[in-house]
């Protein structure tokens, strides 16, 4: 509003518009004056913004309505009586002759007889100088007492009439004293003019008759009633026999059957008219009720939502009305703002146990450290310490390269949430870094069956949905745009887990395949880590291999048929911290940022990671990453030939530039302590797992 541009009375600017003005004068730049509300905007404009929006559509509709009503009208009015106008001039032009001719013989006739309607007509016939010769017709009434003329030029004048063209005047009637038979006369009015002249005539007035002639002054009252309408007056010139001109003939004919049709026909249109406003504003307030009442309906939602209930959605109506539109449209808007809530209340959730566990995680190593210490000091003065100290130095060693790897882990989390400490320009040989990752599990178990493969997708089959499959066979030699380290990282975490958290003698199946998916690198980065993403994920699979189109991407399967994890933790492992020990103890060792690490990396690469169940128990995960675009084959390339990028010409031209849009990605997971083979011996000794157990 307007008001809101006043200053307070203590001067001080009271919004920004006015802080920004006296901002320019401090400046010394001019500044034109704000203008100032009138009186129109202070008090009719405010009142007229405080009516309902209902109000308003109906008074609209009733003005409107209102308005056309009478537009009509008088257009009806205007058209009926130019037309009965015209009707009268072609009557008098083509009867002109006719009743000039007859006048003498209609003045001898009944006037209450008909005559076709010539009995209505006034002839008056005047000399060549205007003067007046006689007046042949006259309409009068019944009982001969009042005679009815049109008011004309002054005897011996024309004034500014036109020969032949017919023009409208008023009427001047003429009264004559009626004797009463039974009762006493009164007396009646004369007419300005006199009653046997037939010149220039005035208007009577008509007195009070006795009781005897009270029926003859009700109809000389009606007939003067009925002889005020105006004439329509033609002037002719008139001939004798011989042809000579001899004068003027002003021919009259009453108006009043034009102006009683014409004022009927206006009461009737009003009439109409005040019905259609009534009924108009009866099915406008009906039908603007309707209309507005799915706005009540979202008031009420979004007065719901503001009380906290973001579960609100406002009705639906077809989209392609307005209200339909802006149903849809708030919808859209009210589930994207409450998402956005859901997820910042999960991110606020996470960062708070986030925290909690890296205190927990911090303080246990902290603890040991301070403990030994201590205990060293305690135990220095007595015999046998020189042997204890040590102990106590290797615990104090042990704890503090554990607490080394956590702060290392976090670091490099923090670093890929940055989008830094991660480079997409060097190519990987993701074979090898496979293969020496399997070779490290045997290493550690040797006991361990290690299988490698190929990964293929089954189709479906026998009520069988697609899905991977493990083939025997060599590992297609892939090579890909990346960084090595990092990914080298998320295989190692990967067999570590496996390592630790699965028995020495279950077997486990490593298999690569490349694919093409009907699926971007972006759009895949963004999936969630959970199952329902990887059957989305075999959908665009099928499409891809049966189109051709797409991009091709590296797979990497790890099946384990250990303890594995219930259906319902599986997304869980790739939060920070995740443990599936409620006591949090580590005494399989890892930090539970591993596989938060793996998730991070490969959403930094535009892959994806995820776990699932292994047939016949465990657990799989799959990490898929991007290779290039796929190529079109040639029309006549045999089928079932070897994948063009499954022999190490991985083309990765195009994945730095949409890598780079997701490298501050980050997974919310957990797992264990990256980097085994950089450990020391003794902090490898400390962090040496039972196998007995398993606690993801």
């Amino acid at each position: 509003m307007s008001e809101l541009n006043a200053q307070p009375a203590g001067g001080k600017p009271a919004n920004g518009a006015a802080a920004a003005q006296a901002a320019q004068q401090s400046a010394g730049q001019s500044v034109p004056p704000q203008p100032q509300p009138n009186w129109f905007q202070r008090n009719v404009r405010r009142r007229i913004d405080a009516i309902p929006l209902s109000t308003k559509l109906v008074a609209c509709i009733i003005v409107l309505l209102t308005i056309g009503s009478f537009t009509l009208s008088f257009s009806i009015r205007q058209l009926v009586s130019s037309y009965l106008m015209e009707k009268t001039d072609k009557q008098l032009s083509n009867q002109s002759e006719l009743v000039v001719n007859a006048a003498d013989i209609l003045a001898k006739t009944d006037p209450s007889q008909s005559n076709f309607g010539l009995n209505d007509y006034y002839v008056q016939l005047r000399d060549l100088d205007y003067k007046i010769v006689r007046v042949p017709l006259k309409p009068t009434s019944a009982n001969g007492t009042t005679s009815i003329a049109p008011l004309l030029p002054d005897d011996g004048s024309m004034g500014s009439i036109d020969l032949g063209v017919p023009f409208t005047t008023t009427a001047v009637v003429t009264t004559q004293t009626v004797s009463g038979q039974n009762g006493t006369n009164g007396s009646n009015g004369t007419g300005n003019g006199s009653a046997g002249t037939d010149g220039t005539n005035g208007n009577g007035s008509t007195g009070t008759n006795g009781d005897s002639n009270v029926p003859n002054t009700q109809q000389a009252q009606i007939t003067v009633t009925q002889s005020n309408a105006p004439w329509r007056v033609l002037v002719l010139p008139t001939a004798d026999k011989t042809g000579t001109p001899n004068g003027y003939a002003f021919i009259a004919l009453p108006l009043k059957d034009v102006v009683d049709t014409t004022n009927t026909l206006t009461r009737y249109s009003a009439m109409v008219g005040v019905a259609v406003v009534l009924l108009g504003a009866a099915i406008g307030t009906l039908l603007v009720q309707t209309t507005l009442t799915p706005l009540k309906r979202i008031e009420k939602t979004a007065a719901k939502i503001a009380a906290g209930d973001l579960s609100q959605r406002v009705p639906s109506a077809p989209e392609n009305t307005e209200v339909g539109s802006l149903a849809a449209s708030l919808n859209v808007m009210l589930a994207r703002i409450e998402q956005s809530f859901r997820e910042q209340q999960e991110t606020t959730d996470k960062m708070k146990r986030f925290v909690s566990d890296a205190s927990h995680e911090l303080r246990t190593p902290l603890a040991a450290i301070h403990g030994y210490a201590e205990l060293y000091k305690m135990q220095r003065e007595f015999p046998g310490a020189l042997e204890r100290a040590d102990e106590s130095i290797e615990h104090i060693e042990a704890s503090s390269a554990r607490m080394t790897v956590l702060v290392e882990d976090l670091l490099s989390l923090a670093r890929l949430d940055e989008g830094r400490g991660i480079d997409l320009t060097q190519q990987v040989p993701l074979t090898s870094i496979v293969s020496d990752a399997t070779e490290d599990l045997h290493a550690l178990d040797p006991e361990r069956v290690v299988r490698t493969g190929r990964l293929v997708l089954a189709p479906a089959a026998d009520g069988v949905a697609s899905h991977f499959t493990f083939e025997d066979g060599d590992m297609p030699q892939v090579t890909l745009s990346g960084d090595g380290s990092r990914l080298r990282q998320v295989v190692t975490n990967i067999v570590g887990n496996i390592h630790r958290y699965t028995p020495a003698d279950s077997p486990v199946e490593v298999s690569m395949g490349v694919l093409s998916a009907s699926i971007s690198p972006e759009s895949l980065s963004r999936m969630p880590a959970t199952e329902a993403s990887m059957r989305h994920l075999i959908e665009a699979v099928e499409v891809g291999q049966n189109m051709q189109v797409g991009m091709n991407y590296a797979f990497v399967r790890f099946s384990d048929h250990g303890p594995g994890v219930p259906e319902a933790s599986r997304s869980q492992i790739f939060e920070r911290f995740y443990t599936a020990d409620p006591s949090r103890a580590r005494k399989k060792g890892g930090t539970g940022l591993g596989m938060a690490i793996a998730l991070s990396v490969v959403k930094a690469h535009c892959g994806f990671i995820c776990a699932s169940g292994s047939d016949g128990g465990g657990l799989t995960l799959t990490v898929v990453l991007p290779i290039a675009p796929v190529e079109p084959q040639a029309v006549g390339m045999a089928a079932g030939a070897p994948h063009p990028y499954a022999h190490g010409q991985a083309g990765g031209s195009g994945m730095t530039g949409a890598a780079a849009g997701v490298a501050g990605m980050s997974g919310v997971s957990g797992g264990i302590a990256s980097g085994l083979t950089g450990m020391s011996s003794k902090a490898r000794a400390a962090a040496k797992p039972d196998k007995k157990s398993r606690a993801r």
